[in-house]
C-alpha cells in the first residue's frame, strides 16, 4: 500500500476532510491557507487565501459548494469552493477551534476558544439568513462557562450537536429545546476528536486518555472501547467495512522525554465489533493529528505533524480479510 504524499502545507496538519463524492480532499494547517487536492492522483487543484493565522478546522457542505474554515485570526470564513471567493467573513473574539455544516447546509455552527478573558462559545447560524452575521444576530448561543470545546460535530437531522470537552465531557445539544439533553464522562482527559458513521446511528471519538469510544449517537451510550498505549489525536468509522483507524502519538514537545514505543507515529486498525488491533500503517515523522475514511471505504489519509498528507488506497488482501467468529 504505497500512499500519495502531498505537501503543500508549511506547518503542521490541523484537520483533512473527504468531500461526499470522496474526489477531492481538504487540508488545514497552522499556516494559513487550507488546500484542496484531487484525491485519486494527489494533484492540488487549489488553496483558500484570506487567514492570518493558523487554520484549526474545516467542513464541506453535502454538494461541495461551500467550505467552512476557522481560524486562530479570531475569524470564521465560508468558501465559494470553486472559485475560492470569500463568501461570508465572520469575526469573533477568539480564535475558532471548530466548525461544521448541518446535514441539509443550511446551518452552521462553530465553537470559540476559551482565551484573552473571553469564554469559550457555540454558535448556531442560518446561511439562508446571511445578513445576521453582520448584526451578530446567531440562531442561538450557548456560553461554555467550565470547560472549553475541543470538538464538535452535527448530529442527525439538523437537531442536534456534540461536543467534546477538554476534561473529557461529552454533552448532546437539542436545538429545539436550546438545552443539553445528555452529559457523559467516559473518558478521563481531553476529546480531541469526533466522528460520524455513515449512517450517523453512531460516532466515534477520540481522547489523550488513550483511547477512541464508540457510542450510540442517540442514547450516548459507550458501546466499544479501542485502547492504545498513546494520546489518540484522530479516529474515524469505515463506510464499507466493520473497521475504524486510530491516529495519534505523543505530543511534539513531548516526543524527547518519553519512551520510544510512545513515540511511535503509525495509524492503528481496529475491528469495530472485537475492538482487537489488526494493522498498523507507518510513515509519517511525527503525531497524526487528523484522520479520514474515503467515502466509499477503499482508502483512507491521514495528516500529521510532519505537514504531510498521506492519501491510501487499501490493497485487496485487505477487502478479502475477515476476522473468525
Amino acid at each position: 500500500m504505497k500512499p500519495l504524499m502531498l505537501h503543500g502545507h508549511e506547518r503542521s496538519i490541523t484537520q483533512i476532510k473527504y468531500n461526499r463524492e470522496g474526489d477531492l480532499l481538504f487540508s488545514s494547517a497552522k499556516d494559513p491557507i487550507p488546500n484542496v487536492w484531487y484525491s485519486i492522483n494527489g494533484e492540488r487543484l487549489g488553496t483558500y487565501k484570506g487567514h492570518g493565522g493558523a487554520v484549526w478546522c474545516l467542513d464541506i457542505n453535502w454538494d461541495t459548494s461551500k467550505l467552512m474554515t476557522g481560524a486562530a485570526d479570531n475569524t470564521c470564513k465560508i468558501w465559494d469552493c470553486e472559485t475560492g471567493q470569500v463568501i461570508i467573513d465572520h469575526a469573533t473574539r477568539s480564535a475558532i477551534r471548530t466548525c461544521g455544516f448541518s446535514f441539509s447546509g443550511n446551518l452552521i455552527m462553530f465553537t470559540t476558544d476559551k482565551t484573552m478573558g473571553q469564554q469559550c462559545e457555540l454558535y448556531v447560524f442560518d446561511l439562508r439568513a446571511p445578513e445576521t452575521f453582520k448584526d451578530n444576530n446567531s440562531r442561538w448561543m450557548k456560553e461554555m462557562t467550565n470547560h472549553k470545546v475541543t470538538a464538535a460535530i452535527w448530529g442527525p437531522l439538523d437537531e442536534m450537536i456534540i461536543t467534546g470537552h477538554e476534561n473529557g465531557e461529552l454533552c448532546q445539544w437539542d436545538l429545539t429545546r436550546e438545552m443539553c439533553m445528555v452529559k457523559v464522562n467516559d473518558h478521563s482527559k481531553q476529546i480531541n476528536d469526533i466522528q460520524m458513521s455513515k449512517d450517523m446511528n453512531a460516532f466515534i471519538t477520540a481522547s489523550k486518555d488513550f483511547t477512541a469510544k464508540l457510542y450510540d449517537t442517540t442514547s450516548m451510550s459507550v458501546m466499544k472501547t479501542y485502547k492504545t498505549d498513546r494520546p489518540v489525536n484522530s479516529a474515524a468509522i469505515s463506510p464499507l467495512k466493520p473497521h475504524v483507524v486510530l491516529g495519534g502519538g505523543q505530543e511534539a514537545m513531548d516526543v524527547t522525554t518519553t519512551s520510544t514505543r510512545i513515540g511511535k507515529f503509525d495509524s492503528r486498525f481496529y475491528h469495530l465489533v472485537f475492538e482487537e488491533e489488526f494493522g498498523r500503517v507507518k510513515g509519517h515523522f511525527g503525531p497524526i493529528n487528523s484522520v479520514a475514511f474515503h467515502p466509499d471505504g477503499t482508502g483512507y489519509s491521514s495528516g500529521g505533524e510532519d505537514g504531510y498528507v498521506r492519501v491510501h488506497k487499501f490493497d485487496s488482501p485487505y477487502f478479502d480479510f475477515d476476522f473468525e467468529v
